[in-house]
């Protein structure tokens, strides 16, 4: 037992470290992700929350706006000075973010951008964007310094050049932020960055620079916070939480804020509408090359993308991102779990049934664990099982399954394949060593055989021992017993090892019945072929033994050994005595229900021991015995009890009258020799 725990310790370490290390190879190697960028995806779109922002607008310059303008003469690019009405009807707006760049002097002159620049001024709410290029090009150090931010905030993004929007824009603006954002590498925008490096400044994103403005963003021990709640920063980027409503903002075309700022009093869209809402401005036309993919949606304007990063920030909505070592640990406990499991049970069904369960109560975690705004990656851990899953199920049925099959073919030869079964499932049953066990053995002999078989050729004799053993074989086992070894003309078997049941008794004595009666089949063959008929003699005993493997490692056997062994062997040599077929003992008679017919013949020492038995003879079952047995059982009972009274003429009257009827009946001829002794002696 000790060196089988050690086999699977061995085993499972093995095992579990062999796909936990693939698994982890897979993981940090980064192959796993653009497969887990789609289970992110997946996640996002069935369970990121519903929500709508009333205090965050959206105006998009959209197609209607650029073909109903151009029908008025205004081609794109617009005239600056166009947005100036929009801007002025949206003053009380708490910020008004632009996401266009204006990097160029206006083609409509200097006055143009005048106009323009002077809206923006006299607003005071306006957020202008710059970009960020990787190309090398001068850098205003002077200007960049006023928008820079501490350097101990963390920026894995690096840039060597800014391009700003024109000097009297960005001096007139509220603040300036960084538009240039980059997909993941499958090209989907699930991320943000707040800040960037460029040279060795660290500048604001396009939104982060209304909460540097606002003094609302504060940096303690590297960490960044807005109030007191810090902004969990996936590899330097805020990891964003879509909405999974298709329009979780309030949207208008620029055409209707550019009516209403011209109208005013017609329009639907009153100015007091925006007052303390942030409104984003930006490009959705799709000549206008501002549509980009997101985990919710395949087109997405790239102002929708700031206005999310917004509202997530305002309003605390954080997606956390769960430690490495959380998904490390969750993969080794499945690469040993699963690796466990595989190795202890050897049913397909079952693995299956744990592998489904597995991979249930992984996406169930991760599902609740995203409902609670907590991400961790769900591939790595799902690799992790599929993985352990197969090279255990290649181990147990390449390594493994070459004993299950020596075992089942083995053991099938001599024993019910139910028990086989059962020792597939729980194979430290067979190995080296033993176990004390109350089991049932049973010793059947060819009453006579060496006479007989000097009267037969060799061929014949081998002939005649197949036959019988061949049917006892099948009997012991169809009744669940193991067939142990053949003595010679002698077979042994025993009951309760490996598997104990409530039945091993009765499934003795039955065999026992059966085998008896199927001597009748085979001695009407003999009779046929000229051989002479034979009779058999069996020994049933019901006690404590040692089972399981005895011998070498070279050559061993399951096998039962001790005085329970002895004693059948006993009460199968002692029917020559009593001149009966079956008997047992008063152990394995106490064990059988009252539809066993049997009579005690007395006690017996047996060799070697000093305290008697008890021993019955076992006639059949109730159901199946003629009715005169039934007469020869009662009869013998009263004379027996008469001899134990030490009546002994009356007990003599009695086995006289049964021998006249039963001129063969051995137990009642031995009482009676018995008793004749004994008044021989008295007199």
């Amino acid at each position: 037992m000790i060196s089988k725990k050690k086999g699977l310790l061995r085993n499972l370490l093995l095992l579990s470290s062999i796909s936990y290390i693939l698994s982890l190879f897979l993981f940090l190697s980064g192959s796993l992700k653009n497969f887990e960028f789609k289970a992110y995806d997946l996640l996002s779109q069935q369970l990121n929350p519903t929500k709508k922002s009333n205090n965050i607008c959206l105006i998009y310059i959209d197609q209607l706006s650029i073909k109903e303008l151009s029908k008025q003469g205004i081609m794109w690019p617009w005239p600056r000075q166009i947005y100036s009405p929009v801007i002025e009807y949206l003053s009380e707006a708490e910020a008004v973010f632009l996401d266009i760049l204006f990097t160029e002097s206006s083609s409509y002159g200097i006055e143009d951008d005048r106009i323009f620049a002077e809206s923006i001024k006299k607003s005071k709410n306006v957020y202008l964007p710059f970009a960020l290029s990787k190309e090398e090009g001068n850098i205003d150090e002077q200007y960049i310094k006023e928008i820079a931010y501490p350097s101990s905030v963390y920026s894995k993004i690096h840039y060597n050049s800014i391009i700003f929007p024109i000097d009297e824009l960005k001096n007139n603006a509220q603040g300036l932020g960084n538009v240039s954002i980059l997909p993941d590498e499958d090209g989907i925008y699930r991320r943000i960055p707040l800040f960037s490096k460029v040279d060795k400044f660290i500048v604001p994103s396009f939104v982060t620079s209304y909460f540097i403005k606002k003094n609302l963003l504060q940096v303690k021990d590297d960490a960044l916070l807005i109030g007191d709640t810090v902004i969990p920063l996936y590899e330097g980027s805020l990891l964003l939480k879509y909405s999974k409503d298709e329009y979780p903002f309030c949207i208008f075309s620029f055409l209707e804020l550019l009516d209403a700022s011209i109208s005013k009093s017609n329009s639907n869209i009153k100015k007091d509408f925006f007052k303390g809402k942030v409104v984003f401005l930006g490009l959705t036309a799709a000549g206008l090359f501002d549509l980009k993919p997101t985990p919710v949606s395949s087109k997405t304007p790239g102002v929708f993308i700031h206005a999310t990063a917004f509202e997530n920030i305002i309003n605390k909505d954080f997606l956390i991102v769960a430690p490495k070592f959380i998904t490390l640990s969750i993969m080794l406990i499945v690469s040993v779990f699963i690796s466990y499991v595989f190795l202890k049970q050897h049913s397909l069904k079952i693995n299956m049934i744990v592998f489904v369960f597995s991979g249930v109560l992984l996406i169930c975690t991760e599902a609740i664990l995203f409902k609670l705004s907590i991400y961790m990656p769900f591939l790595p851990s799902f690799v992790c099982l599929i993985l352990s899953s197969i090279i255990s199920l290649l181990y147990s049925y390449a390594v493994e399954g070459r004993e299950r099959n020596f075992i089942k073919r083995t053991f099938t030869q001599y024993m019910d394949k139910k028990i086989v079964d059962y020792l597939l499932a729980h194979p430290e049953f067979i190995t080296p060593g033993g176990q004390k066990k109350t089991v049932t053995v049973f010793f059947a002999d060819i009453a006579g055989f060496t006479p007989i078989a000097e009267k037969l050729s060799p061929e014949n004799t081998a002939l005649m021992l197949h036959k019988v053993l061949n049917s006892l074989t099948e009997i012991v086992i169809s009744n669940a017993g193991v067939v142990d070894k053949y003595i010679g003309d002698c077979i042994m078997a025993f009951w309760g090892a490996p598997l104990k049941t409530d039945s091993d008794e009765v499934n003795a004595c039955k065999a026992a019945i059966q085998c008896i009666e199927s001597l009748e089949k085979i001695n009407e063959e003999f009779s046929k072929n000229g051989m002479p008929s034979i009779k058999i003699r069996i020994g049933i005993h019901t006690g404590e033994a040692i089972v399981g493997n005895i011998g070498s490692d070279r050559l061993f056997n399951y096998t039962v050994i001790g005085d329970t062994v002895n004693i059948a062997s006993r009460l199968e040599s002692t029917n020559k005595i009593f001149n009966t077929k079956i008997i047992i003992s008063k152990e394995t008679y106490s064990k059988l229900p009252d539809n066993f017919i049997v009579r005690e013949l007395g006690d017996i020492i047996v060799k070697g021991k000093t305290k008697p038995i008890t021993i019955f003879e076992l006639l059949g079952e109730r159901d199946k015995i003629p009715p005169e047995k039934f007469s020869l059982v009662n009869k013998y009972n009263e004379g027996y009890e008469l001899y134990k009274e030490k009546k002994w003429n009356e007990a003599k009257e009695v086995f006289q009258t049964i021998l006249k009827d039963f001129p063969e009946d051995g137990p009642s001829m031995f009482y009676l020799m018995k008793i004749e002794e004994i008044l021989t002696k008295n007199t």
